[in-house]
Parts: C-alpha cells; structure tokens; sequence
C-alpha cells in the first residue's frame, strides 16, 4: 500500500475545504497542501468588498485556523507547484522539490485575465485576486479621488461599490448594454445599472478603452476608442477571469472547449482523465445532471461544494455532483443570491419578476419554454431552496406562479 501522502494544489476555499474533508471523514494518512501565495488557503470574496474597505481585517479570510493545520496538514505556501508526471504520481515545486503523492486534488483556481492596454504596466494600474493586491488596491481607493475600472463583471462592480463608500468617484467601462450583461441578461443588468448610477458611479457602456494614459510612469486615466479621455488617480482591469490550468496541461490532462468556459475536464466525482488526480473549485469544468452540459463556476459556494465533493471521490465514494451553480454578491443595499445557470442572454425566453423591482426587494427567474432555469433574490432571503425546487420541476410551474412567488 502507497505511503505517500494525498497532495491538494491551491490556495483558495477549495483546497481549504477539501483539506477538512478528509479529515473530517476519517483520513489518518499524510496531507500535504501546496499554496503557491504565501498564506494557508484563503477564502476571496472579501477582497473586493469589505476587507477591501478596510472593515474587515485580514484574519477574516482564513476560514480555517493555523492550529488546524498545524495538528493535520503541512502546508508548503510560497512554493506554486510547477511540473506534474500523472504517471509517475509526482509533483515538481518551483524551488526544484518533487513530492510523491497517493491521490492529487488540483484546486489551482484562476487568474485575472490582462489583455493587452497599451499602458497596462503602468504604476496605478491594478489587479485584483491576491490579499496583496487587495491591500495595495484598498490603500490606493482612500488617498484617490477618481478610480477608472475597466471591466463591468462581478469585480468591477463590486469594486465601483465599494469605491463610491470610500468616496472615491469611480468610472466603469463596459463593452455590453448594461453591466453583468454576461451572466443576468440586459433586464437584470439594467437594475445593477440604475444602482449604480443612483450611487453616482460614472457608468460608460458600450465603451471600449484603447489605451491607459501615463505621465511620468503612473497611470493618470483611460482614453477610449471614440478619443475620450476619462482622467484617473489609479485605474483597476477587471475584464474576467481565466482558470489556471498549466499545472493540468503539464500533467496531460484533457481541457473543455472554450464554448463550454474552458476548465479541467472531470467526470461526476471530480476525477479527471489523469490516474487518481481530481479537480476542483474555479478550475473544474463538472458534467451537471441537470443541465445536461458541463458548467465551471468561478464562485465562493462551488469552491466549498466541488472541495468537499472531490475530497469524499479521493476516500472512494462515487456520488456524481449534482450541485446547482450558487453566488451572491453585496453592492450598497443590495443583497443578491442566484441560483441556476444559463448560458447567457441567448439561452433563455424571459425574466420573470416577483415583487417590486422599484425597491430592490423581488425575486427574478430565468425561463425557457416555461421552464425556470434560474433565479435570483434580491433584499429576499431564505428563498433559494424554494428556488432549487422550481428549477428541478418537473412540470413547468407557469408564469402566473412565478409573479406571485412571495
């Protein structure tokens, strides 16, 4: 029998959870857990919102204790892991160590995608996905009066919110008709909008930037592709994400397509196509039961459901993930949850809305053929597993039942 340890790849939630898991189930054996940051896992969220704001301190992000790991796993923070032989069972780090492991987990999570500004290496300019670059961007939002954000996803947004409480003005450049376009659709996205700008955030849709202006080596505003110039004290590029699967390449893994978002391709229980190596959190691109196609999510609940997922499949239990896509976010007043999953503005029929979307207190649904394939509550609490029960239906519930879900 192997004496080599089980190996979890990652610095995030997933890896964190996955690493209770087994213990939590009853794994006795050695765990070790490589962190290419140099931190034990750390969960993200906060990193644009509160801790970002300074209301939260940086003990916050670690959802597990430093004694816990002392007493259960040794962590290797510091050290990404670089080469990975699935035959051998090996795993090379980037100070030339090579561990032998029984079982991986890859958890490697992703990267913010940078595309090519001129300008983009411009002191001011900021990414956002490290506790560092959260502190960097957090101090530079409280000496700033004016921050450029390019990029209207969860990020930015989050972001422009959390500027505009810090009273820094903030400019959001976006290339659809209403930001978060991508995931809610022009109908929701329009609410997220009006927020905004009811907030004051300079909102400039349908607007891409060509370039990132300097003086002196530091960032001083955007010009965009119409010749406007927006000036700035800092400027944050927060175009998306993209999953960190060189590790997954190195070792032969199979990738998805990007028409199905790209990710490590896993079967049901996480396992990927390399002998006992499993994938999970941002990386993972998971066969849904229910949506019959494969979906990979880039949020804080699928980190903690595919983790533990993955770690009970590493002690042999052969459940398939059927686990709806969950994510939440807080701007201002608004408290969101959404459950569900579409494949964008093409993939569904309507929006269905129950409450009042004037106040920002309703419930949205996302139909097709009268069948709800996602939804979303807004300032509505303890409703998604209602939700769920509307989505796994077997009979469409019909739009009369929709509008009047209370």
């Amino acid at each position: 029998m192997s004496t080599a340890p089980f190996v979890i790849v990652g610095g995030g939630l997933a890896a964190s959870t996955a690493a209770k898991t087994l213990r939590d189930e009853g794994y006795e054996g050695d765990l070790v857990i490589v962190a290419g940051e140099a931190h034990r896992p750390y969960e993200r969220p906060p990193l644009s919102k509160d801790y970002l704001r300074g209301e939260a301190d940086r003990s916050a992000l670690f959802t597990v204790d430093e004694d816990w790991y002392a007493d259960n796993a040794e962590v290797r923070s510091g050290q990404p892991a670089t080469g990975l032989d699935t035959g051998a069972r090996r795993l090379a780090l980037a100070d030339g160590t090579v561990l032998d492991y029984a079982k991986l987990l890859l958890a490697t999570g992703s990267s913010p995608l940078v595309l090519p500004f001129p300008g983009a290496d411009l002191r001011g300019v900021h990414l956002l996905r490290t506790v560092e670059q959260s502190d960097q961007l957090g101090v530079a939002l409280r000496a700033a009066e004016r921050v450029a954000i390019i990029g209207d996803g969860w990020i930015g947004m989050e972001v422009a919110a959390s500027a505009r409480q810090l009273d820094c003005e903030a400019a959001v450049f976006g290339l659809g008709a209403q930001p978060l376009e991508r995931v809610l659709g022009p109908e929701m996205g329009l609410v997220f909008a009006q927020l905004h700008l009811d907030h004051g955030v300079d909102l400039r849709r349908r607007t891409r930037v060509a370039k990132i202006l300097g003086e002196d080596g530091r960032a001083v505003g955007v010009e965009t592709e119409d010749g406007e110039r927006v000036d700035a004290d800092l400027v944050l590029i927060a175009v998306g994400a993209t999953p960190n699967t060189g590790l997954a390449v190195a070792g032969g893994l199979d990738l998805r397509g990007k028409d199905l978002g790209g990710g490590v391709a896993v079967d049901g229980t996480l396992r990927t196509g390399g002998a006992d190596v499993w994938a999970a959190g941002d990386i993972a691109s998971v066969p849904s039961p229910h949506f019959g196609r494969p979906i990979r999510v880039e949020h804080w609940q699928t980190a903690i459901d595919s983790g533990r997922h993955a770690a009970r499949a590493m002690l042999g239990d052969d459940t398939v993930y059927d686990k709806l896509p969950y994510f939440f976010t807080d701007q201002y007043d608004l408290g969101m949850e959404y459950l569900g999953f579409t494949a964008g503005p093409d993939a569904y029929d309507e929006v269905v809305v129950s409450g009042s979307v004037e106040s920002l207190e309703f419930v949205a649904f996302w139909t097709r053929n009268g069948r709800v394939l996602a939804g979303m509550g807004v300032n509505t609490w303890d409703r998604m597993g209602e939700v769920e029960a509307l989505i796994r239906a077997e009979e469409p519930p019909g739009t009369a039942a929709l509008q009047s879900f209370r």
